[in-house]
């Protein structure tokens, strides 16, 4: 499936948008923040563009013009009212950016998604259907960690494995997690602002979220980080950089309730 960067304010315009784009498409929420969507167009490298215009007066214009300038073969679409849209008429002028009228039917952002990326609507559907056919069965697996490189490696390892979902922050993780349960979190430890602790207290503190293991992934191999480490009681833990085929195997063993890794 082709893949979507949906971007804004998380409220319940965007989780029915994510909700109905996500049948169809790889979408991947990130929020309004010029260096975190820089980072997230890094990884994710989408085929669209989806930009909610929710509180546009509280948008940093600055996205637009990185996105113009550093992406511009990537089409945008934005979505929001005459007032909200007026705001960022003059980015819509070389045809990269356009924009739907908000309130608008799910059915015709469809059909400008599939419009902008050239895409017959009838064959999104179908492969659609032919790839959630094929992930029957497949355990989700959610990687957090704020280097992109570490995201885009640790994607490719297990991917033809897995349903892999991927967050660039702890506050990030938790939105993953409330949109769709992993059944199991590898989780970097050093995290700036929300580090790998924090994390996990979070999703340790809510009832639907605090059986999921969670492995941490750490750079630092000295006696007193691996105690702070163990300390937590995760699932287990992994030295970066991860080996793949040592990595898929405990994965395996944890989400067969077999041990932990060690």
């Amino acid at each position: 499936m082709r893949k979507i960067l949906l971007i804004g304010k998380l409220n319940t315009v965007m989780k029915e948008t994510n909700t109905f784009l996500s049948q169809f498409f790889h979408v991947q929420l990130c929020s309004d923040n010029t260096s975190v969507l820089e980072g997230m167009l890094k990884i994710v490298n989408p085929d669209l563009i989806l930009i909610s215009l929710i509180g546009a007066y509280d948008i940093d214009t600055s996205m637009f013009f990185m996105i113009s300038d550093k992406y511009s073969q990537i089409p945008v679409l934005t979505i929001g009212t005459k007032e909200e849209s007026s705001t960022f008429f003059k980015y819509y002028e070389d045809g990269q950016f356009e924009n739907l009228i908000r309130p608008v039917e799910n059915s015709v952002i469809m059909d400008a998604v599939c419009r902008r990326l050239g895409v017959d609507k009838v064959k999104v559907k179908q492969e659609a259907e032919e790839e959630r056919k094929g992930l029957l069965g497949r355990k989700r697996i959610l990687v957090v960690d704020d280097n992109g490189t570490t995201l885009r490696t640790m994607k490719v390892m297990l991917e033809d494995y897995y349903d892999v979902a991927i967050a660039i922050s702890g506050a990030q993780a938790m939105t993953s997690i409330g949109k769709k349960r992993p059944d199991l979190i590898l989780l970097d430890y050093e995290m700036p602002v929300c580090d790998g602790r924090m994390t996990l207290e979070m999703i340790r503190a809510d009832d639907e979220m605090k059986d999921i293991p969670v492995v941490f992934l750490t750079a630092v191999n000295d006696r007193a980080n691996i105690e702070a480490v163990l300390k937590l009681k995760p699932a287990g833990y992994f030295l970066k950089p991860a080996v793949k085929d040592k990595l898929l195997a405990e994965i395996d063993k944890i989400l067969k309730g077999e041990g932990q890794i060690n």
